[in-house]
């Protein structure tokens, strides 16, 4: 039988956090291959002579679609197989897959290729965030779950910052010397070495230990129930999860659907290059999303530290409420409007997130930690990105059809879902008030 969480030692620091650090690199390096095409779209778009809903597809329905259906199974693997080992399996098979993106000369292979860059990342974050789980003790998780997070967020500001400044480097020559990549046009070059960091990525996991999983106070379970067992657990959790999540989702549709034609607006309405573009937006985006997801992920330890775990849903609510005026950034006036609009919906909306999926791990135990974190980004990734990415362009093609409202369909799709997120994180925040609706939560959590 295995020990007692009282028993079993923790690992070193050092060790927790090098992991945490690689953790970090890992979000990175996933959401710079996810987020490339968004800088992408319009010498994409010429080349290939495809529309804004096709692209949107390779976008949101290629990658969501595949990652929110993998990521249960491969969140359930994450609980019953060496999660190191998972997490390299998809590494390789996303950068494999970037780099096919690279090559495809049809919307059909490029579609393909991205839904295999949807199963590589599916992989990431369910066993990453159980062995940071693992790692280290409730009063760091937070801060842990916030760098996590802040890597995702940098890693999309790298996609358009350094793949801005990569593209036109391209453009003037950079690779006219390189065997395979001369002959490709920049988009394509762009894709190709942003394959390449998958090796170093590997042999940084490689370095990391399987921790042991740590069953919660009073719980000698740390191995995997049958699948059943742990989704009734789930469902007496309802009243707080079910709301929990789709708050968490429906703010990834505003993230989405702002965010991933924000580009597009800014080379449209305003005529900006791929360099501007990144300098800009890119740059924004890291400060302002990196504020939000540490600062949320701060705050979650300072929550637990005085037994107020509790909160943690009302503070996303609150997050969620300021963010709102940045969902109308797509009606500025001029490209530095447009951009600080999206950084102060960024850094609100990060912060949201950060609060509420440092909850998860307090209210599942590691044996069903993977299927909880997988279900987040089920919600998070099918409806946010898939939907979010998907439901600009079809506002904007039915209600306008001319590509410079873009923005305003960016806003017609925004504000609405951030009043529905406030809701479901007020419904959230009131459950975990009713002792009824949280029945066997461990000793640990003081609700």
């Amino acid at each position: 039988m295995a020990p007692h969480a009282e028993t079993l030692p923790w690992p070193r620091p050092a060790m927790a956090w090098w992991a945490v650090a690689v953790f970090f690199g890992a979000a990175v390096l996933s959401y710079t291959d996810r987020q490339i095409l968004t800088l992408l779209i319009d010498p994409l778009r010429a080349e290939m002579a495809i529309t804004d809903t096709q692209v949107s597809l390779l976008q949101g329905l290629a990658f969501a679609l595949i990652y929110s259906v993998a990521g249960l199974p491969l969140g359930r693997a994450a609980d019953l197989f060496a999660r190191r080992g998972v997490i390299i399996a998809g590494v390789g098979t996303w950068s494999l897959a970037t780099l096919a993106c690279a090559y495809a000369h049809s919307f059909e292979a490029l579609f393909v290729a991205r839904v295999f860059v949807g199963i590589g990342e599916a992989c990431l974050a369910p066993a990453a965030m159980s062995m940071i789980g693992d790692y280290l003790p409730p009063h760091r998780r937070g801060t842990a779950f916030g760098l996590f997070m802040l890597g995702m967020i940098v890693g999309g500001g790298i996609a358009i910052l350094f793949g801005g400044a990569l593209f036109e480097a391209i453009e003037h020559g950079l690779v006219a010397s390189v065997p395979l990549l001369r002959e490709l046009s920049a988009w394509r070059a762009v894709l190709a070495l942003m394959a390449l960091p998958g090796v170093v990525l590997v042999l940084c996991l490689l370095t990391l230990r399987e921790p042991a999983r740590r069953p919660l106070p009073g719980d000698s379970i740390a191995t995997a129930l049958p699948l059943r067992a742990v989704f009734d657990d789930l469902l007496r959790h309802r009243r707080v999860l079910l709301p929990l999540y789709l708050g968490m989702a429906l703010m990834t549709v505003g993230d989405a659907a702002m965010g991933n034609w924000l580009p597009a607006l800014l080379s449209r309405k305003f005529a900006m290059g791929a360099g501007a573009i990144g300098q800009l937006y890119g740059g924004a985006v890291i400060v302002s999303a990196s504020i939000g997801v540490f600062g949320g992920g701060m705050l979650a330890d300072r929550l637990v530290a005085r037994g107020l775990v509790s909160t943690r849903a009302q503070v996303s609510m609150w997050a969620a409420v300021l963010a709102l005026p940045g969902a109308f950034a797509g009606l500025g006036g001029s490209a530095y409007a447009v951009v600080f609009g999206y950084a102060w919906w960024a850094l609100m909306s990060s912060a949201a997130a950060s609060v509420a999926i440092a909850a998860l791990p307090d209210l599942a135990p590691s044996h069903m930690r993977g299927v909880a974190i997988a279900l987040a980004s089920f919600g998070n990734i099918m409806l946010g990105t898939g939907g979010g990415t998907l439901a600009t362009p079809w506002v904007n093609d039915r209600l306008f059809a001319d590509p410079l409202q873009i923005g305003v369909s960016m806003t017609l799709v925004t504000a609405p879902v951030g009043v529905a997120a406030i809701l479901f994180f007020w419904r959230s925040a009131r459950a975990v008030r009713t002792p009824a609706s949280l029945v066997s939560l461990q000793d640990s959590v003081k609700i």
